[in-house]
């Protein structure tokens, strides 16, 4: 077997910085502000004909691959021509040592922001004169200080023109305690900064309005004591009022044999009858590959494509504020180093990812990704009630999760195989609501006061799923599946009770709404293969929520540049490369550009083709108080479950052992049902 690397696995520490000594070589003499650098995947083409040797176990040291690409991201600094700092992208063989492909990226998009970058913005506004002086026309309490958070910008006004701009929330923060994760967001202050990032320099400040309903939208109404109002909210621990509860006995899940899973080959995730390989990039986080249900093709990949998070205040700047974390920041910049008996339980496998320091070097990030099982419920169960015996199973699943942190908000997200061969991806919120400065007494329409002085603002979440089909191989076709009423008929349906199903075969790329109150489905299927039980094409079902999709005016900016958030389902035909719904570039977009709305204007050709689904599916978050100072998850889920793909239950033969650990509440153990062995 040859020791290259599998052409569905992550860049080493090695070839990545191969790919940084390319392009500083490229550019001898320049100051190169590195961005990003992961695998760019290669052709699907070439991918197929490798998979196909793999799962015929034909492959041999000798055996072609796909060239290993790097797409490298960077900032030339100090060029000429008529911008001082010029975004590129470039493509690098890193076997070879050779540019592939290299863009100059215009000054109408913007490169994703980094970590760098904001630290960057940070220190600007902290040594901006205009911004001290501004600090002066209010009074901190006692004991307080200043804490700046920057912001992507969002969508700009005309009269901004291309210039690449951050946008910085103030806050004060109480000391006293000594503590440094008190909570500061208790705290909002009604000042903005901008920063010209090209020049890196505090433009002008923003002062949003602190009023509420019937006040005007413009105009300052607060007093120079700004937080007299405010109030804490803590949630460490250690600063909680009363301390945290006393009467929680620990809960702990044990796997005395081990994990069911296994890890081979780097990134080869192999679980009773799942086998799939898993990557991490910094742009869609962790990524299935491959994905097999007991020696079928079930998908080619999986993942999160992006997410818009638009506010609904009308108040300018609000009106900018919409956040694209996928795309305005490369999510792996955000994501967290999950923590043992923590974010995860049981017997877990951690992953590291790959990012990327401003000199280009490659940085491991460790425990990104983790891997491990968990009890989810009854899986299947039935009771003989003539004989008494129960025969129940429990639902397992093997579940992939990572976790990121943007600025306030926390999103959990996870990939859970089960024993049924279904998949659900789950999302979800926590993490601390965006809170503005609200004066005292007043209430806003547009949003809730969940803490003296702190509005949370109204505001969405619209999430959006990739995925690319192989249903019994590659040649696929989406079906939109409705159960509607049937008119009494003497003959047909004489009683009224009669439903029929009615489906329709979606032949070109388009967006598609759900329709909750006539069921309607889709179906992805291979219509060259019939079950031999129904004679229907074998396919499988993807259950997206019925959820709000995007309320921005449509001819809004907030809309125009999240135009994938305006239907819950668009299916496109295949195209490498071709992986983000909002487009390439989102960071103060207008409109979205090569994203999901420009695919589907192609009016490919979708049945029976290699095709992409996508799933779009939303929380709207109308702030309760029960959600300061953290607010409890909020969970959505969409479900890819067989849908005449195999001949029976394929999780009639999960054994139905039973726990053995499980005991009474007054400690003694259980004891077998008088009938059957069913546990």
């Amino acid at each position: 077997m040859s020791t290259v690397p599998h052409p569905l696995s992550d860049l080493s520490i090695e070839e990545s910085n191969v790919a940084r000594d390319v392009v500083l070589k490229l550019h001898p003499g320049a100051v190169i502000d590195f961005r990003a650098i992961y695998l760019l995947e290669p052709k699907k083409e070439e991918v197929l004909e490798f998979l196909a040797l793999e799962h015929a176990a034909k492959v041999t040291a000798g055996t072609a691959r796909p060239l290993r690409l790097a797409q490298v991201k960077y900032d030339v600094v100090g060029g000429s021509g008529p911008e001082p700092t010029q975004y590129h992208e470039s493509f690098i063989n890193v076997t070879t040592g050779e540019r592939i492909k290299h863009t100059v990226v215009g000054p109408e998009h913007h490169a994703n922001l980094t970590i760098f970058e904001f630290g960057k913005v940070l220190e600007c506004v902290k040594s901006s004169t205009a911004f001290r002086e501004k600090l002066k026309s209010i009074e901190l309490p006692e004991g307080f200080e200043l804490v700046v958070e920057p912001w992507p910008y969002g969508g700009p006004d005309e009269a901004d023109g291309q210039t690449r701009f951050f946008q910085a929330l103030c806050f004060g923060r109480d000391t006293r305690s000594g503590n440094p994760d008190a909570n500061f967001y208790a705290y909002p202050l009604p000042f903005i900064p901008i920063v010209d990032a090209r020049k890196m320099e505090v433009c002008r400040i923003d002062e949003p309005a602190t009023g509420g309903k019937d006040d005007a939208l413009t105009g300052a109404t607060h007093k120079m004591q700004i937080l007299d109002h405010c109030r804490s909210a803590e949630y460490v621990p250690e600063l909680i009022p009363g301390g945290t509860r006393k009467d929680v006995k620990p809960l702990t899940v044990v796997q005395p044999e081990g994990a069911s899973f296994t890890v081979s080959d780097v990134n080869l995730v192999e679980w009773q009858k799942w086998q799939f390989r898993l990557t991490f990039n910094p742009r869609e986080g962790a990524v299935l590959h491959d994905i097999r249900y007991d020696g079928r093709d079930v998908l080619y990949r999986l993942s999160i494509s992006d997410m818009t998070v638009p506010y609904a205040d009308p108040r300018a700047p609000f009106h900018r504020k919409q956040a694209f974390d996928f795309g305005d920041g490369g999510l792996g910049h955000c994501v967290n180093n999950l923590t043992l008996g923590c974010d995860c339980l049981g017997v877990i496998k951690y992953f590291d990812g790959l990012l990327t320091n401003p000199d280009g070097s490659a940085q491991l990030a460790k425990n990104v990704i983790c891997l491990h099982e968990q009890d989810n419920g009854i899986n299947w169960k039935h009771t003989n009630w003539r004989t008494g015996r129960a025969v129940v199973t429990r639902r397992r699943e093997l579940v992939v999760q990572f976790i990121i942190t943007l600025a306030n908000y926390e999103y959990i997200f996870a990939f859970k195989l089960d024993q049924a061969a279904g998949i659900t991806f789950e999302a979800r919120a926590t993490g601390i609501v965006s809170v503005v400065n609200i004066d005292p007494g007043k209430t806003a329409p547009w949003g809730n006061v969940v803490n003296p002085g702190a509005l949370a603002q109204n505001h969405q979440h619209i999430f959006c799923l990739r995925v690319d089909p192989a249903i019994d191989g590659r040649n696929n076709t989406l079906v939109q599946e409705e159960s509607v009423p049937v008119a009494m008929d003497q003959t047909t349906n004489p009683n009224g009770n009669l439903y029929k199903v009615q489906s329709t075969v979606i032949k070109t790329s388009a967006g598609l709404d759900l329709a909750p109150f006539s069921n309607r489905v889709f179906k992805v299927q291979n219509t060259s293969k019939r079950n031999p039980v129904s004679g229907k094409p074998v396919g499988y079902k993807i259950t997206t929520p019925p959820t709000q999709l995007l309320l921005a005016a449509p001819n809004s900016i907030q809309s125009n540049r999240a135009l994938f958030a305006r239907h819950h389902m668009w299916v496109t035909k295949y195209k490498d490369d071709e992986l983000y719904a909002g487009g390439r570039y989102t960071l103060q977009s207008r409109r979205e550009v090569d994203g999901l709305a420009d695919a589907a204007a192609r009016q490919d050709n979708v049945e029976n083709e290699d095709i992409v689904v996508w799933s779009v599916f939303g929380l709207t978050h109308n702030p309760r108080v029960e959600d300061w100072p953290v607010m409890p998850v909020e969970v959505l889920q969409v479900h890819i479950t067989p849908s005449d793909f195999f001949t029976g239950n394929p999780a009639i033969d999960v054994p139905s052992n039973m726990d053995v650990g499980s005991k009474l509440a007054n400690g003694e153990c259980c004891k077998l049902p008088v009938h059957g062995s069913g546990g």
